[in-house]
């Protein structure tokens, strides 16, 4: 059974959300502050559902806080606020996905089911690659560790998001083979859910290319059907 972690102050919304995840078979903690939020992150969910107001802080704080000791553990943005300004910036602490209220129970759901089943597979990943002999790969200056997860400028780390992390290696791992806005979707959330907002990936791609600095120019749009890593 899924633990799952909803940090949300709206108590009547609250409750619905508790209620439908708990029919799925999911066991629900709720807490109301940033306080309380921390205590319940002791019993180490399995993901976790952030409200970004509440009355003792705010969620952007509180999951660059959970990022600092979990990168990996899913976690989604309940908010109000659908301007991209505010997605870039919760995607860019780390959180894996967003749901901008008033949303469709079914389509929280699906996304819960879709996140924790993409968790799972990275475990997986990083077990099966640790037995393979191809770990590493490299583009202009940098180099990408897979069984490590994580990525390479010179001799310093670059810190990328589980989520970035996955995009990149997709392209990586298909270096100069165009690969569809679909594919790369369904491969950063192991899903085609209908529910999957399309302009989530070009906020990742964005985060991405601004992290990869001057090397952010080996990933080529192809406009109008998706993106390739280019060859040196």
């Amino acid at each position: 059974m899924s633990k799952v972690l909803l940090v949300e102050d709206d108590q009547a919304l609250a409750m619905g959300i508790r209620y439908a995840l708990s029919a799925e078979g999911y066991q629900v903690s709720h807490a109301d502050t940033v306080k309380k939020a921390r205590e319940e992150l002791a019993g180490k969910p399995d993901l976790i559902l952030l409200d970004v107001t509440l009355p003792d802080g705010n969620g952007y704080d509180l999951c660059r806080e959970i990022r600092e000791n979990d990168p990996y553990t899913p976690l989604i943005f309940l908010t109000a606020m659908g301007e991209e300004v505010n997605i870039v910036q919760g995607l860019g602490l780390g959180a894996d996905d967003y749901v901008t209220k008033p949303f469709r129970v079914r389509e929280l759901i699906s996304r819960c089911e879709a996140l924790l089943r993409r968790s799972n597979l990275t475990r997986d990943l990083i077990s099966r690659e640790a037995g393979e002999p191809h770990k590493e790969a490299t583009f202009g200056s940098h180099l990408i560790n897979f069984e490590q997860m994580r990525l390479y400028h010179g001799a310093e780390a670059v810190e990328l998001t589980p989520a970035e992390f996955r995009l990149l290696s997709e392209l990586v791992r298909n270096r100069g083979i165009i690969l569809s806005r679909q594919r790369l979707l369904e491969k950063v959330y192991d899903s085609n859910d209908n529910y999957i907002d399309d302009n989530t990936l070009s906020v990742y791609m964005k985060r991405l290319r601004d992290k990869l600095s001057e090397d952010a120019e080996y990933i080529e749009t192809i406009r109008g059907v998706g993106y390739r890593l280019k060859n040196d």
